[in-house]
């Protein structure tokens, strides 16, 4: 699947129907859950048919207003939070298993429409919404790439509110694929807060700390937000030039992100990362704005994907001792994290800390290479066309 995205321009009328069209869907979404919350042995089609329940319903005239594949929509992403809560119970996963929330009103929140309910122009310039909410016609701002798809082709659409306005995202039925040149390169990558990652070469990227940067204006903002009247038009202006501020981290940290495992893929025919346990380990509250800072999880999804387009293989390891083991001899040298040289006293190897660790992460995964058959030459099969949507297999 590809997801190609548009700025939407219209006026404020056709933005408060948006809204209202986001409001209804997030009540089904929340309905939904309710009912399987009262009927646990509920099914995806029987939450397909609550939708029709509440849509006819007298209680709630506005549920009939939105488009009906985009209720389903509201049910689908209902019974994926259902289907993931049972999925950690079977996996018995420690700790919390993710038990699903009511969704309540958040400045970032869309709605999702099928193969009905919008239309595009032929220019592919503008999109109407026809639903009875009556939102209109909008102009999109980028929309270039539309035209190398035909609208067969478009599986879904969705309208996204953000804090500097409102984007319509189109899910295009196509795998992408490019083609480039085998390295004969392998590498191994240790992700880090002093640098962003060395790799098995001794290469480092630096951290970019975004919101770092960019925490003494947000702290500003914040209070400047808070100190305003509740309810009033400031303080709505207010919380709109917070929201603002932090979208921008937000797209600069994933700007960083696919730029860095872009350049990994391309570079290399065999990528080996750390298998890292983001969530337990930002509950270290002294680290944890910095981790959560670096994105490391953010970075690997953008690594497998482009892996995935460009063919070429990713493992992710244990990252257990791969910091203690010696990269010469092997053997293991306890060091605390402020130790940022490994000396083995076996065997008398003196490197950089998260340089050895990275030369050991590739050895894992070359060992884990020979039990999985991958091939690391650009040749592997490993990544499937996986790509089908629920609603393409119900047709």
């Amino acid at each position: 699947m590809l997801v190609l995205e548009a700025k939407m321009k219209g006026k404020d009328e056709q933005f408060e129907a948006l809204d209202e069209a986001i409001r209804t869907f997030r009540f089904i979404q929340n309905s939904c859950l309710r009912y399987w919350m009262d009927n646990p042995k509920v099914s995806r089609n029987d939450l397909y048919k609550y939708c029709k329940v509440l849509a006819d319903s007298a209680e709630f005239p506005w549920a009939v207003k939105l488009n009906s594949q985009a209720r389903q929509a509201a049910a689908e992403r209902a019974w994926s939070a259902i289907a993931r809560f049972y999925d950690n119970c079977k996996k018995q996963i420690p700790g919390k298993k993710g038990y699903p929330k009511f969704k309540k009103y958040q400045t970032r929140a869309s709605v999702e429409y099928k193969v009905t309910g919008w239309k595009l122009s032929k220019d592919r310039k503008y999109i109407t919404f026809t639903d009875k909410f009556g939102a209109g016609r909008f102009k999109l701002m980028g929309t270039r790439d539309l035209n190398f798809y035909q609208l067969e082709q478009i599986n879904r659409v969705r309208v996204v509110r953000r804090s500097d306005g409102y984007y319509v995202q189109f899910v295009v039925d196509i795998e992408r694929t490019e083609e480039r040149e085998p390295t004969k390169k392998t590498i191994g990558l240790d992700v880090g807060l002093n640098h962003f990652y060395t790799d098995s070469d001794g290469n480092t990227v630096e951290n970019p700390r975004n919101l770092r940067k960019a925490e003494k204006r947000l702290k500003r903002l914040q209070r400047r937000a808070s100190q305003k009247v509740k309810g009033s038009k400031n303080r709505r202006k207010a919380v709109k030039r917070l929201g603002k501020a932090h979208l921008k981290v937000q797209r600069q940290r994933r700007d960083f992100a696919v730029k860095a495992a872009r350049c990994v893929v391309k570079s290399s025919d065999f990528v080996v990362l750390e298998d890292l346990q983001i969530r337990n380990m930002v509950k270290n509250h002294h680290l944890a704005k910095s981790i959560s800072d670096a994105a490391w999880g953010e970075f690997r999804r953008w690594v497998e994907y482009f892996g995935k387009v460009y063919g070429v293989a990713t493992v992710a390891v244990a990252p257990q001792y791969t910091s203690q083991n010696c990269s010469n001899c092997g053997e293991v040298v306890k060091k605390s994290l402020s130790t940022r040289t490994h000396i083995c006293p076996h065997c008398g190897h003196v490197q950089d800390r998260d340089h050895n660790a990275a030369i050991n992460i590739l050895k894992k995964g070359l060992n884990t290479v020979g039990h999985t058959g991958i091939k690391a030459w650009g040749e592997n099969d490993l990544y499937l066309n996986q790509a089908i949507a629920s609603d393409k297999l119900a047709r």
